[in-house]
């Protein structure tokens, strides 16, 4: 059934015996740092860190983070989740990000997982939250290849005004909702090919175009929440090969989305903020402890090798 539960059905003379085996998981706290030399994804298939880990890691930075412009040669990051093993030592499954890191743009952004009163969320070390009204970009593992601003039209072969951005990625390549909101258009839209846009509150509006397929659900008048996978890169309309095309709109007027200044996350309230500062120490506690083991586990590991 997956990776911990496998169902047994025997048949005993004129009936059937239906058993359900669970795997007994032993959950193992990981702390892994690593530094950048390519990509994050990269790094972190290096490192040997699950890829549902990787996409939940890139999820959270997505706020603060363009990995496709900001990440330069010999930045880093660091992780601390759970991992769950078998009996043999080998990895089932996996469980939460308990804390995550990263050194970029010349800062490091250390962020802690925290719940309150059943809402759970990533922190600064202030207490503020991370998420914003928008994601930075709703595509991950995407080549920029067209920024907003004047151009020499791929196509018409004149010059135009872009007024979007368009990110390069195979056919196929999932693309989130930047922010949550109500789907305004869910259709074929001229130029844009199969063509996406989102109301998320009174001011701001995202669209997407060149789909090749919407995701199950995406229809006019759905709501959708932030990070929540809305369709699929193509290259339907005008286009020269599958990407997509991202515009973000303010009051209705199509701006420049890699220089928007959003306004910082909500700040916890005054008993959220005890609660977090005393999780927040712990959480450092144990990370110190754990880097010791790991990187003593990692040195004897390589000596062995």
């Amino acid at each position: 059934i997956n990776e911990v539960l496998s169902v047994e059905i025997r048949k005993e003379l004129d009936r059937f015996v239906v058993n359900e085996n669970y795997i007994k998981l032993t959950k193992q706290e990981v702390v892994v740092k690593k530094k950048i030399t390519s990509s994050l994804y990269n790094a972190a298939v290096d490192a040997k860190i699950e890829p549902n880990v990787i996409i939940d890691f890139a999820q959270i930075f997505g706020f603060e983070v363009d990995f496709q412009r900001d990440i330069r040669k010999n930045d880093w990051f660091e992780i601390y989740y759970e991992r769950f093993l078998d009996s043999k030592n080998k990895t089932r499954d996996t469980g939460r990000i308990i804390y995550a890191s990263m050194f970029v743009n010349n800062k490091e952004i250390a962020l802690y997982n925290f719940n309150y009163k059943n809402e759970s969320g990533f922190y600064d070390v202030k207490g503020k939250s991370i998420v914003k009204t928008l994601m930075k970009t709703p595509i991950n593992g995407a080549r920029l290849s067209s920024s907003y601003g004047m151009r020499k039209h791929p196509i018409l072969g004149y010059n135009k005004m872009h007024k979007g951005t368009d990110f390069a990625a195979p056919t196929g390549t999932p693309i989130m909702a930047s922010g949550s909101g109500v789907i305004e258009m869910s259709q074929r839209n001229g130029a844009y090919g199969n063509y996406i846009r989102i109301r998320h509150n009174s001011k701001y509006k995202t669209a997407y175009g060149h789909l090749s397929k919407y995701a199950k659900g995406v229809r006019k008048g759905a709501r959708v929440r932030q990070g929540q996978i809305i369709g699929y890169v193509g290259s339907t309309g005008r286009s020269t090969g599958p990407h997509l095309h991202y515009e973000v709109l303010v009051n209705n007027k199509r701006i420049n989305s890699q220089k928007l200044k959003l306004p910082s996350g909500k700040s916890l309230s005054k008993n959220a903020r005890k609660e977090f500062e005393i999780k927040r120490i712990k959480i450092d506690v144990k990370l110190g402890e754990l880097r010791t083991y790991w990187n003593l586990f990692f040195f004897f590991s390589s000596t062995w090798l």
